[in-house]
């Protein structure tokens, strides 16, 4: 099996406004640079308020944008990993306003609900209403690409957990109060959705787990969230992790994946793992963004000349930092690793979310704003001109039942360590 080296995907003209400003004309150019990078795969994302305008009824129209999408991936020999139910992007939840739960304030993240933010938080995602108009969306998607051939694997949700977390506890798995065993709230989410989608499709579905998931208890046990699937993902980055020695750690998502892996006993593919790009002329004064009620350690002026407000890596940076990972994943076994993303957006959409008030998101693509390529472009490509084979993996012996027992994330940094003790001894 070869190791896949893929992409994360937004137009770099509309970003996520992709649907409803649909460009089939540039689509098919992006995919076509990628193909010709020697890429194999396409991460993208159905922004759940586009496709599902109610709770009981799928816009067609956007189910035939989803499959010319599909078809020009085809066409130039790309697989695709459309990602369903998104959901949370980029700092923001973008929710159809039926999900919204106007008893529930909105936590960390922004709600944002066509072009309006709403102070509400999403209802229960994974159970009621909510999953019912969820199955109904996954039964849609299948049915229209089935078994189209540019169709790797369904994605059932990106950093789901940020756009919910999941209720502690138990339910029912019978039908009609029937007696029966009972399961975590978000493992009968991943089995109805992934049921749902083999009942009208023939191909494989996994979940975009994060490093969040893993450094905090959110009630998700990657044992039962993943049974269902064909392998799982992971997402993470050495920027985010209070974890990592530094934004340079090339071992952090290496770890992350180790861990998904263990948890999950199930093969494992990085889907998203990058940073974005220092300003031009200028370094990063940070290691990493700063966690959940966590402050900064210093505060940069945006006039400062010689360092960016935010944690980046400079272009040469990200094109070490890219090679350096993707060697660890493939000597650890790993299906393959999808960098974020394609492309820094275009200036004009500075304004609009998430970017108003995240800027540092405008620049994790592998190409400029201007559509001129960037090193880490040129990284990736010869990795995967390489088209190396998955190795088996040889992971760090852990009891996944005892992992949750101790301190998150304290005891997330005391298994790093001794990852980096593992790792370094089996590398020599």
């Amino acid at each position: 099996m070869r190791f896949s080296v893929g992409i994360n995907y937004w137009p770099r003209r509309s970003a996520m406004a992709m649907w409803r400003r649909f460009d089939a004309g540039e689509v098919r150019e992006d995919f076509a640079r990628i193909a010709g990078l020697g890429l194999d795969t396409v991460r993208f994302f159905l922004r759940w308020d586009d496709f599902q305008p109610s709770a009981d009824a799928v816009d067609a129209v956007m189910l035939g944008r989803l499959e010319t999408v599909a078809d020009i991936a085809a066409e130039t020999g790309l697989q695709t990993m459309p990602v369903l139910f998104c959901g949370h992007m980029c700092g923001v939840n973008w929710l159809p306003s039926w999900a919204v739960d106007s008893k529930r304030p909105r936590g960390r993240y922004r709600t944002i609900t066509g072009e309006r933010e709403m102070p509400y938080g999403a209802g229960n995602i994974y159970a009621g209403t909510l999953l019912e108009a969820q199955l109904l969306l996954a039964r849609a998607v299948g049915t229209r690409l089935r078994a189209h051939p540019a169709v790797k694997a369904w994605d059932i949700g990106h950093q789901f957990s940020n756009v919910r977390e999941p209720a502690h506890g138990k339910i029912s798995t019978g039908d009609h109060g029937a007696a029966s065993a009972a399961e975590p709230e978000v493992a009968q989410w991943s089995r109805r959705l992934t049921d749902a989608l083999h009942e009208t499709s023939s191909i494989g579905v996994t979940a975009g787990t994060h490093a969040g998931d893993l450094t905090h208890d959110r009630d998700i046990r990657l044992g039962s969230l993943c049974a269902p699937f064909a392998f799982a993902s992971m997402q993470g980055s050495s920027i985010i992790t209070a974890f990592a020695r530094s934004r340079l750690d090339p071992e952090a998502v290496p770890f992350l994946a180790m861990l998904a892996a263990g948890l999950s006993h199930k093969p494992v593919l990085f889907t998203g793992f990058g940073n974005p790009t220092c300003p031009p002329e200028k370094f990063s004064a940070f290691e990493r963004f700063p966690q959940p009620g966590e402050n900064p350690d210093l505060v940069i002026s945006p006039d400062d000349t010689a360092f960016a407000t935010y944690p980046c890596l400079t272009e040469s940076e990200n094109a070490a930092y890219c090679t350096n990972v993707l060697e660890r994943l493939h000597a650890d076994g790993r299906l393959g690793a999808n960098w974020w993303c394609w492309a820094d957006y275009a200036e004009e959409l500075l304004a609009e979310p998430p970017f108003d008030r995240a800027p540092h998101e405008m620049t994790f693509g592998i190409v400029r704003s201007d559509g001129t390529e960037k090193p880490v472009a040129a990284a990736l490509s010869a990795f995967a001109r390489e088209q190396r084979t998955v190795k088996e993996p040889h992971d760090m012996p852990m009891i996944s039942s005892t992992y949750y027992y101790r301190t998150l994330p304290k005891s997330t940094q005391t298994l790093y360590d001794g990852f980096l003790g593992f790792v370094r001894e089996r590398r020599g």
